[in-house]
């Protein structure tokens, strides 16, 4: 996001286009001479939704910014609760054939009561917080100056205020090749630093200080739900550099007479994957400090930013700015409601950019549903993967927004609950093949749980394949697809042995099932056979199979078999408000909560793309008047999801009032209201959660570019109050990476890189053209589509 006034904006789009071409030189490393990317605020945080995350995708931290007492809450992401578990018990699938007779016969009571007597699985494990570094500073008065920012450009937090005269800074980030937390404090004045340190933690581990240079907080996760933890941890904070002198004090360290000091932060468990927990923590800190320490501050920083830009530097998007732009950014938030400030949207989406790649890379784990970021013993909803939507909507950006490595964790885990789900396949369907319901954790629990209304939904692996095949369309990475497809045929052969026949309609359905976490109005009850979203996603996950199948030349029976099951799937059905029906029969105007949360009917619409106005314009139409009686509220996630299907709907107003809404600030940490976002752009489901910050990415790209059906639709959605911009480095399917840029509403100009010389079907408004292209060809076109240059 460049900080450039509505005026000057406007006027620079032209050059703009031409530079959308031509490239640029290299730049300062530092903003890569790009205009900041920052938020920021003249006050600390005072509660953990005021406090700013950094993340190397396995070790994060919330920094406060205070400058007397300031407090970096820290994460690890395997300290779990729990250990290996034992599988589901191989009679459950006895019930079955009960259940499913009760569900047909109009029982769904009955049903639901057998199934959470003797089908329902143990309770899964929360996602934990290792501890605290408290910094408490010595000496200090009358505090001014005072700014704290998060830096998007370079994955820092600082924290800068003055006392006395005398200049502070801290900053932190979390360095990827170190694994570890660094935080640098610094003093303009020299011999002026004093302060001391100390670890604490909510869980009853143990601090204590080694010698003068190390603190260390260890312990084991705790007991939760009847069931013991096997996690034992170890955090480390060593003193680096330092030009001061250290006390030892029962179980903190002082620092006395410092300008700077540098403090290296290594937390580890002895997780080494879900069956195993062999690991050695205390060797893994050792080892990380050993090879820190031949590094200095400024190596380690250097290659940080480094690490961080190559990946955040491929996608930039410009916004104009407005009289608010330049305020702090809790005050932005507050005045967006009643100023559109275009450049805040900006910033708003590169933020969800940062947060997943801060969340997920490399061997981390997935993002959770706070991402890595928690502090709380007993976090909401456990802080686990939710796989009903929101574990899915954290990787909805992934592709489009050029960041597919940050994947890589979801794809391994995918691939383990594979494995996983296949026990809970044969020991509760009898089936082959491979199930994951509703939710799951790092143990790769694939039960259902909860109770029926929730956890005897089947479709959570079938929805999780989708993202492979999504990363197959995006890259055309046939070795990986080559490597996930038994994955994709494990999914589709468990519903192949599991699909019944419905005895009035005669489709084949899932049975028993819900339609995620919504009461139907047969005696207010979830369990239901064949609801619409299990249907559509059934039907994807058949065609990708079949079409993966064609590619790599395997399983002609299987194909075969697929094509013939999938003929067999309800259709989607249109009901007497002429909505697309969530259920097979038409209860959508009379159940208990008309206006719900979870929009899973819509699937077909969007991430998935059953639904267009050429070749489906009556479930089109239905999709959307389901959408209209849904309304326009709903939890931060649900709101997210909305904007990428009025998106879909090519309704860019629509979108955009939904993410206005999604917008609103608040400093509601509870349960029950609505969705919105906090001060440090965190969603507020309420509470936080992170999907909706994921899930408005995906909804803005979805507004500038849509890419599926083998059409890439340039700004589909474009709303009338973001009406100039540009962006730079998005992708489409089929292998392309795009730059567009706008100007009242209007295109100006498109620059399309292929990688693989595809033809590129572009479509802008009444516009369209199939062009032709060769792998690692540059096109520019202008706004009639009509190609200027080739490179």
């Amino acid at each position: 996001m460049r900080f450039l006034n509505l005026s000057s904006f406007t006027n620079s789009i032209a050059l703009l286009c031409l530079c959308l071409f031509l490239g640029c030189a290299e730049k300062p490393k530092e903003t890569g001479g790009k205009a900041e990317l920052k938020l920021w605020y003249d006050r600390p945080a005072e509660i953990w939704e005021e406090a700013l995350p950094v993340g190397n995708g396995s070790l994060g931290a919330m920094v406060f910014g205070r400058p007397v007492m300031e407090r970096i809450q820290f994460n690890e992401d395997t300290f779990w609760a729990g250990g290996p578990i034992t599988p589901s018990k191989p009679e459950t699938k006895s019930y079955l054939p009960e259940v499913r007779k009760l569900v047909f016969d109009g029982k769904y009571k009955e049903a639901d009561a057998l199934i959470n007597k003797h089908i329902i699985g143990p309770k899964m494990m929360p996602y934990l917080p290792m501890g605290d570094v408290v910094i408490e500073m010595k000496g200090l008065d009358d505090i001014t100056d005072f700014r704290r920012e998060l830096d998007l450009r370079t994955a820092i937090s600082k924290v800068g205020f003055s006392s006395k005269g005398i200049a502070y800074k801290r900053e932190v980030f979390s360095a990827v090749e170190e694994n570890a937390i660094v935080i640098r404090l610094e003093a303009s004045k020299e011999k002026s630093l004093n302060f001391s340190i100390a670890l604490d933690n909510q869980i009853g581990a143990t601090s204590q200080v080694l010698d003068a240079n190390n603190l260390e907080l260890s312990g084991t996760a705790p007991d939760r739900a009847n069931r013991k933890s096997e996690l034992r941890f170890v955090s480390r904070l060593n003193i680096g550099e330092n030009d001061g002198h250290t006390i030892i004090n029962d179980s903190t360290i002082t620092v006395s007479g410092a300008s700077k000091v540098t403090l290296l932060l290594f937390a580890a468990t002895n997780f080494k994957n879900y069956k195993d927990v062999s690991g050695n923590p205390d060797f893994k800190c050792k080892t990380l400090l050993d090879l820190v320490h031949l590094k200095s501050f400024e190596q380690i920083r250097e290659q940080h930013i480094t690490n961080h830009q190559r990946l955040f530097e491929r996608l930039d998007f410009d916004m104009p700015t407005n009289s608010n732009s330049g305020l702090p950014t809790n005050e932005r938030l507050e005045k967006f409601q009643e100023e559109t400030d275009p450049s805040l949207v900006a910033l708003y989406y590169q933020f969800g950019r940062y947060l997943l790649m801060s969340s997920s890379r490399g061997n981390s784990q997935p993002a959770n549903l706070q991402g890595i970021w928690n502090q709380n013993p007993t976090p909401p909803w456990d802080s686990k993967y939710t796989t009903n939507i929101n574990l899915e909507m954290n990787y909805w950006p992934a592709e489009a927004s050029n960041l597919a490595e940050c994947a890589i964790p979801l794809f391994t885990s995918i691939r383990q609950l594979a494995e996983a789900g296949a026990v809970t396949a044969k020991n509760n369907y009898g089936a082959d093949g491979w199930v994951l319901h509703h939710n799951t954790d790092i143990w790769k629990t694939t039960t259902p749980l909860d109770g029926a209304a929730w956890g005897i939904w089947p479709t959570g692996g079938a929805w999780l394949t989708t993202h492979l095949w999504e990363h197959y369309l995006f890259s055309e990475d046939e070795a990986f697809l080559r490597l996930h497809y038994p994955v994709i045929k494990g999914a589709a052969e468990f519903f192949v042995n599991t699909l019944v026949a419905h005895p009035e309609y005669g489709y084949l359905v899932t049975n028993p099932s819900i339609s995620p976490e919504n009461r139907h109005m047969e005696g207010n009850i979830s369990v239901c056979a064949g609801p619409a979203m299990d249907t559509q996603l059934i039907r994807d996950l058949f065609a990708q199979c079949i079409k993966a199948s064609e590619i790599l030349n395997v399983d002609s029976d299987f194909r075969e078999l697929l094509v013939e099951t999938r003929s067999k799937l309800a259709p989607d059905k249109i009901g007497s408000e002429g909505q697309l029906q969530e259920w097979l029969d038409d209860w959508d105007m009379k159940v208990p909560e008309l206006q719900h949360r979870h929009v899973s009917h819509l699937y077909g619409l969007y991430p998935g793309a059953q639904f267009t106005p050429e070749k489906t314009p009556k479930e089109w139409n239905a999709a959307r008047k389901s959408l209209e009686i849904r309304g326009d509220g709903g939890t931060g996630w649900s709101l997210g999801w909305k904007v990428a299907l009025w998106a879909r709907l090519n309704d860019g107003d629509h979108a955009f009032k939904i993410l206005k809404t999604l917008l609103k600030s608040t400093d509601f940490v509870g349960h029950g209201g609505p969705g919105g976002t906090y001060p440090n752009l965190f969603d507020a489901c309420p509470p936080f959660q992170i999907d909706g910050n994921f899930g408005a990415l995906a909804g803005i790209n979805e507004m500038l570019l849509q890419s599926q059906n083998n059409r890439v639709l340039l700004l589909p959605a474009l709303p009338a109050e973001l009406k100039d911009g540009s962006i730079q480095g998005i992708r489409a399917r089929g292998g392309f990476e795009l730059s567009i840029a706008w100007k009242e509403g209007k295109l100006m100009a498109v620059k399309i890189l292929s990688k693989k010389g595809n033809t590129c079907n572009l479509v802008y408004g009444d516009k369209s053209m199939a062009l032709e292209t060769e792998a690692g060809k540059s096109y520019l076109l202008d706004g009639e589509l009509n190609i200027k240059t080739k490179k």
